[in-house]
């Protein structure tokens, strides 16, 4: 038995093949029991899994296998983000209908997914291109119309005028549409959006009460919802009846405004272009660049000016008004004042167009201001401000506030950055939006009993605008209000409302009447949900609005979605490439690559395996596709098993931090399960042994005792509350090192051995589930290790008789001595002063002090 060799397939096809046929992952509701929802985020159906996703489940996999052996009623369930532009563009390239393509992907990533042994009940399993799921976002979005919260505006999006459709701002490049180098227009086009700035106050508080999730995230959020107090100023404008009127967060810069800044699309724009050719052709210009904040925050500050100009609303001055292309008409009133002296971007633009400077705040430790270099935007003390000088920031709000009010032309108010969610998209792949244009009753929405609208799944895009505007069978209908000719809506939704509220309909997946029902009280919130920073804003933030709307219509009894969150760092491997001739750099994955090395490990050179030639290191990065540097998941799994896999990845750093590949760790990993394997068959083969008799223990039973229950208690708070699941798995390594050096020869040494062999499989279960599948029947048990209980710490066997004390003298150690547990100061002291290396150097002097730290040390001062 102890020949027995350890066959990673066959071990994980047995484990997997019980858990199955036990339906050991079937999560049922218990009243009597406390729950535990275990959620990572589901995966979009890319085609393949990726070492981000193995590390990302397995982590959700092995919290899910330690709460469960704590007696909680485990659910982690799976599904797939399924919509979304990727299966479109795939689609174009297959020539095949994106809904085959994706669902063909679906099961190929189910199949990875099963091979590593996830604790996942597969019954809840829901995909978001399945019209059972998105019927139901279909009917809360026309809940949420009823209530105002979802609603029709115009809003700037991305044109490309040759496919006619709406490009994403990842697919302008320099201006021009990634598929057909066209340039780019802005244009204006009817969208729908959801009023999330309505729930912007309470999703803002609420995130102090968010005690499970990390500070980096709720910043990130608070920030993204942007919360400012300001004053909203109206400046007069010459020849104008109606102000323009601004918002800003910095008063105590009014006097040190040189012009103002307004969107090419703002209304008093368009009313300069008229008969001016070069302004209308400046406008157009600024069409044709992408639409957001963050692009135009790296864009070339450009503009030109009006002709027009304001009037300052205290000093009476002149201030010309330009149209600037770094100003967007949906932020705020599209309008700024801009002051170059005190903000970087007005200084860089009026540079850029030889505008004055006017320096009204100067640093309050009256260090010059270097405005030469570069604008001074902190805070400080207000000069040529007439009579606010000498003012700090605070004071001259106020006082500028009090007199903008006195003379009716601000007013303070509270901003945000956060803007309405437009969700519309003119994609094909994607939920449709359940609304009729009919040209006598207007828009109408979708009744209920016929949704859900279902897409059509046999189309294939060829990327020429929205193939659903072109098929008549999907865009004519009857109005269902008069029952004349109409027309359906073609616009799909944002694919991050299928992902707002999946971890809700888990609880209720098989219900087909109701979006939800009871099962969701039960479950929810999401006791701990995973996955990567990238999402902290967006795909949280719309969570949490979508759970309080859903609140709000009294489908779900709780703020908050998620009450712990864990972000995962990201998976790093080696990047190697090489500039051939033609310019175009290659890539090579690191397992085509040999590094050479010196007789002291220094790299010397990386060449090819197949041809020997030489490759440069571009140091470590992200895997991904484009650098080559990726890790097949399926063929780490064929070579070294799916627990090797679970458990490199569980102890190479912990769960927040990075993750370096290392090909030497998967090797280590696979060692130390083999290790494993033999020191439990090599137990087993000398038959059962007896149950542990602590009375009757000697002291070197005892102190292996007290190094398991020890072991026992450091892997419990590692694993069930700080997350460091690396240092966990270092305890259960050094308590195995610790039984390979215990010699065990009688049934009290057998006994002692049985119960370190049980705890440690016991404890390594959640990381390495197969192989401790097998080796818990092999230490004689009857029932699975999955239905088994986390083991409990003996707190009498932690107990020592005696303790090991180090000696120092004048602070440096020079020995060490071994006392009873109980022994008092004077013991100590005796025992510490006739310790043979400690009286050498002692050498005889006085001693002055002797210095005792109880269990720990004593310092003798001599």
């Amino acid at each position: 038995m102890t020949d027995v060799p350890y066959r990673p397939a066959e071990v994980e096809a047995e484990a997997q093949a019980y858990w199955e046929a036990q339906h050991s992952f079937r999560a049922t509701e218990d009243a009597g029991r406390e729950k535990f929802y275990c959620l990572s985020m589901f995966p979009y159906p890319s085609g393949r899994l990726h070492m981000g996703h193995v590390r990302n489940y397995t982590i959700g996999d092995v919290i899910s296998r330690y709460q469960r052996m704590c007696g909680k009623n485990v659910l982690q369930p799976m599904g797939w983000d399924a919509f979304g532009l990727p299966a479109e563009n795939a689609a174009m390239a297959n020539g095949v209908p994106p809904a085959r393509w994706t669902w063909d992907n679906i099961d190929y990533m189910r199949r990875q997914l099963k091979s590593l042994g996830l604790a996942i009940d597969w019954e809840r399993e829901l995909a978001t291109c399945s019209p059972g799921y998105y019927r139901w976002n279909q009917w809360l979005f026309l809940r949420m119309r009823e209530r105002g919260i979802a609603y029709r505006k115009t809003g700037t999006v991305n044109w490309d005028p040759v496919d006619q459709t709406v490009l994403a701002n990842e697919q302008v490049v320099d201006g021009r549409g990634w598929r057909t180098g066209a340039l780019v227009e802005k244009r204006e086009i009817p969208m729908y959006y959801l009023r999330i700035t309505a729930y912007a106050g309470e999703l803002l508080a609420a995130l102090d009460g968010l005690e499970g999730w990390p500070e980096r995230v709720r910043t990130m959020q608070a920030n993204w919802i942007g919360r400012s107090e300001g004053l909203e100023i109206d400046f007069a404008v010459e020849g104008r009846a109606e102000p323009l009127s601004i918002f800003t967060t910095r008063p105590d810069t009014l006097y040190g405004v040189s012009y103002m800044a307004i969107a090419p699309e703002h209304p008093l724009a368009l009313s300069a272009a008229d008969g001016n050719p070069a302004l209308q052709a400046f406008i157009a210009e600024c069409r044709q660049q992408a639409a957001t904040e963050a692009a135009l925050e790296t864009a070339e500050k450009r503009g030109m000016a009006t002709g027009l100009h304001a009037i300052h609303p205290l000093t009476g001055e002149r201030v010309p008004i330009w149209v600037a292309s770094f100003v967007l008409m949906g932020y705020g009133t599209g309008a700024v004042m801009s002051v170059p002296a005190h903000d970087q971007r007005d200084w860089e633009f009026a540079r850029r167009h030889q505008l004055p400077l006017h320096e009204v705040v100067r640093p309050a430790d009256g260090a010059p201001s270097a405005l030469e270099a570069g604008a001074f935007t902190e805070h400080g003390i207000l000069v040529n401000s007439g009579a606010f000088d000498g003012m700090d920031f605070a004071t001259a709000f106020e006082a500028i506030a009090r007199r903008l009010e006195e003379l009716s032309r601000g007013r303070r108010r509270t901003n945000l950055r956060l803007r309405d969610w437009g969700i519309s998209r003119q994609r094909y792949w994607g939920c449709p939006i359940p609304l009729i244009h009919c040209p006598q009753c207007g828009e109408v929405p979708v009744p209920d009993e016929q949704l859900p609208v279902v897409l059509p799944e046999d189309l294939v895009p060829d990327g020429s605008g929205n193939p659903l505007a072109k098929l008549a069978a999907f865009r004519d209908c009857s109005c269902p209000q008069c029952g004349g000719p109409a027309r359906r809506e073609t616009d799909t939704m944002d694919t991050f409302v299928d992902s707002s509220w999946y971890f809700l309909r888990y609880a209720s997946a098989d219900q087909q009447q109701r979006m939800l029902d009871a099962r969701a009280a039960y479950w929810l919130p999401v006791d701990q949900y995973i996955g990567g920073i990238e999402h902290a804003i967006l795909h949280l933030l719309y969570s949490r609005f979508w759970t309080r709307v859903m609140r709000d219509l009294g489908l779900v009894a709780l703020d908050e979605p998620f009450s712990r969150l864990l972000t995962q760092g990201m998976v790093l491997n080696e990047i190697f490439f090489r500039r051939p001739a033609s310019g175009r750099i290659e890539y090579f994955n690191p397992a085509d690559v040999r590094v050479e090395t010196d007789e002291r490990g220094r790299r010397l050179s990386a060449v090819l395996v197949a041809d020997g030639q030489p490759v440069e290191s571009g140091g470590i990065g992200t895997m991904s596709k484009s650098k080559a540097n990726g890790v097949d998941p399926n063929q780490l799994v064929e070579q070294y098993g799916a627990d090797t896999a679970r458990l490199f990845i569980m102890f190479a750093a912990p769960p927040e931090q990075s993750l370096e590949w290392s090909e030497e760790g998967v090797q280590g990993a696979s060692r130390f399960l083999k290790r494993l394997w033999r020191a439990v068959h090599q137990h087993a083969a000398d038959g059962v042994a007896g149950a542990v008799a602590p009375a009757a223990l000697d002291a070197r039973q005892k102190a292996l005792r007290r190094s398991l229950h020890q072991a026992i208690a450091k892997v419990s708070d590692d694993v069930g509350r700080r997350y460091t699941f690396n240092t966990a798995i270092a305890a259960v390594m050094e308590l195995l090192n610790e039984l390979g050096r215990f010699e065990a020869h009688g049934p009290a040494d057998r006994a002692v051995v049985q119960e370190a062999l049980e705890a440690a499989v016991l404890m390594l279960s959640p990381m390495v589930p197969h192989v401790c599948h097998r080796l818990w029947r092999v230490l004689g048990h009857q029932r699975a290790v999955i239905d088994e209980a986390w083991p409990v710490v003996d707190a009498a066997a932690l107990a020592a008789e005696t303790v090991d004390i180090v000696v120092q003298v004048n602070g440096k150690l020079r020995g060490q001595v071994t006392v009873p547990a109980a022994a008092d100061d004077e013991a100590i002291r005796t025992a510490a002063l006739a310790e043979p290396a400690v009286l050498r150097h002692i050498e005889g002097r006085p001693v002055r002090r002797v210095i005792i730290v109880r269990g720990k040390l004593v310092n003798v001062v001599v």
